[in-house]
């Protein structure tokens, strides 16, 4: 087949009248047509074999050590080839495929590592630990899908994470969570450290708070954890879990708890719907039941919660007891004249 300059300069030839169009066209046509008859019954490995030897200079350049570059960098027996992917691209990788799992993108070089299938080492029971590309992003991976496991471990890379510095223990550390920091100390329950959709977090029953640090999932503890679930319980987002009262001060006259509340601008005093903030004299440690009745009071005669006064209602109409006829109201007469 006619190569690339020398069509060139054939072209070149018939734009300066040198040389017949039709007799370069045949000539091109002839040759193209050879080398797509070549590969017209071939099958799909055979086609990848006679584009990998034609690439091969580009794809496996010499090694400044003169060894031979097709030998996998990993394994040291297997020798490199083309391949392709299920979504479409294609990559080098080891021959000895499934056993070793080297690859790298066709532009790096020989000595480069691609995320899809490097192996990162072995558990302590013996899985193995792989370093993934998927759909969303490099992940790794705990060993292989069977059928009584169809679903293995696996935990995606952070953001800031790179694939290519990703070591054995920062993987096990990413597939061991959720990491359970201990028992919360009022009620038991487990507080975990653990990376989700949205980012890092602690959790604790339904209670999730976003921590900053990603790192800081495999080292928070406790009272670290609590301050955190504190502020969250402080502000509490949109449709999240209702904020847990800060103290309970004690029954109200009339009925229902008195409970000082976190707030957005600060510590309240709730009862029923009745809202009333603390002054700034007043915290919510030293805040006692009479003092937050007054605030109650006070707060209500402006309006209750939302601070406005309310319209007062009207005395509701009592009904005639049944068997009983309405009282006529009393008609005003006029007074008659004189004659």
């Amino acid at each position: 087949m006619t190569s690339p300059p020398i069509l060139k300069s054939q072209l070149d030839d018939v734009s300066a009248g040198e040389r017949d169009y039709k007799e370069v066209l045949a000539r091109f046509w002839r040759d193209f047509s050879a080398a797509v008859a070549e590969t017209a019954d071939l099958r799909i490995g055979e086609v990848l074999g006679k584009i990998d030897d034609f690439l091969a200079p580009h794809l496996y350049p010499a090694r400044a050590d003169g060894a031979d570059p097709r030998v996998c960098p990993t394994c040291g027996s297997g020798r490199l080839h083309l391949k392709t992917a299920r979504s479409g691209g294609a990559f080098i990788g080891c021959g000895n495929y499934p056993e070793c799992r080297y690859t790298r993108p066709i532009a790096g070089d020989a000595e480069s590592v691609a995320s899809d299938g490097r192996i990162l080492g072995r558990d302590d029971q013996g899985n193995e630990i792989s370093l993934r590309a998927g759909r969303f992003g490099p992940y790794v991976q705990r060993g292989e899908a069977t059928e009584a496991q169809p679903k293995p471990d696996r935990a995606s890379l952070p953001k800031g994470w790179s694939p290519d510095t990703l070591t054995l223990d920062r993987a096990l550390a990413l597939l061991s969570l959720p990491r359970l920091i201990g028992p919360h100390p009022e009620d038991g329950q487990p507080v975990e450290a653990a990376i989700g959709r949205y980012g890092p977090f602690v959790k604790h029953g339904p209670v999730y708070a976003n921590i900053a640090d990603v790192e800081e999932v495999f080292t928070i503890g406790m009272n670290r954890a609590m301050e955190v679930l504190a502020q969250k319980a402080a502000r509490p987002g949109r449709g999240g879990a209702p904020a847990a009262p800060l103290k309970s001060l004690g029954a109200h006259p009339d009925g229902g708890d008195v409970q000082v509340m976190p707030g957005r601008y600060g510590p309240y005093v709730k009862w029923e719907k009745v809202n009333a903030t603390l002054p700034k004299e007043l915290t919510p440690e030293s805040v006692t039941l009479e003092e937050a009745l007054v605030l109650i009071v006070d707060k209500a005669a402006k309006g209750g919660k939302g601070g406005r006064k309310t319209a007062a209602r009207k005395p509701a109409t009592k009904k005639p007891a049944a068997g009983k006829a309405a009282p006529k109201k009393a008609v005003a007469r006029k007074p008659a004249r004189k004659a």
